[in-house]
């Protein structure tokens, strides 16, 4: 587990220096310090699940076993925010809270069809408080669909603090939703030098 997170760290250490470099011309969502938490997460998801993400989707597309080298082409290319490998059955969106009706959709899909698939829709802790999280985890929970939505929470939204945006209460959610906390050492786009495109 412990040379999986260092193998994370070290790709997105290597996209942040291209990126301070000038070579990345396009924004950049970098992850750190969430890495144990996600690959316990991933423990459970297999070759046939689906994996739905926002902007900062580096790590899940690695987990879900995204070769490294043609990760990062996608991210040089500038694709970095909307990753999709549907080999891979990963999809990511740059558009806040995009992912969530897709989930919802594939969801009913599998259930209609019976497959033997699951749905992991991963979500910051803004986009988590967002109305369209709460119908589509709603919905989902009554329907009984198979999706596992995560929130994962870094406690900002860009440079404003979450729970005070929202007054200072975390929203109480069904059993489908996890949620964990994780500190990153980089800011929300970019990877901390300005970096003019």
């Amino acid at each position: 587990m412990i040379h999986v997170a260092l193998a994370l760290r070290e790709f997105e250490e290597k996209v942040a220096a291209l990126f301070n470099a000038g070579q990345i011309r396009a924004p950049v969502h970098l992850h750190y310090g969430n890495e144990m938490r996600l690959i316990a997460l991933f423990e459970g998801v297999r070759r046939q699940d689906w994996v739905l993400c926002s902007w900062r989707s580096h790590y899940h597309c690695l987990l879900k076993g995204v070769p490294p080298a043609e990760l990062l082409d996608e991210i040089v290319a500038g694709r970095s925010i909307a990753l999709c490998f549907p080999r891979h059955r990963i999809l990511s969106t740059a558009i806040v809270g995009g992912q969530l009706p897709i989930a919802v959709g594939l969801g009913m899909a599998i259930r209609r069809s019976q497959a033997d698939e699951r749905v992991y829709c991963f979500m910051g802790d803004m986009t988590a408080e967002t109305g369209i999280a709460h119908e589509c985890i709603t919905y989902s929970h009554r329907h009984g669909l198979p999706i596992t939505f995560v929130v994962e929470d870094n406690g900002v939204s860009v440079c404003t603090d979450t729970m005070e945006a929202w007054g200072g209460k975390t929203s109480s959610w069904p059993p489908n939703v996890v949620r964990y906390h994780y500190q990153s050492q980089y800011p929300h786009a970019g990877a901390g030098k300005r970096v003019q495109f």
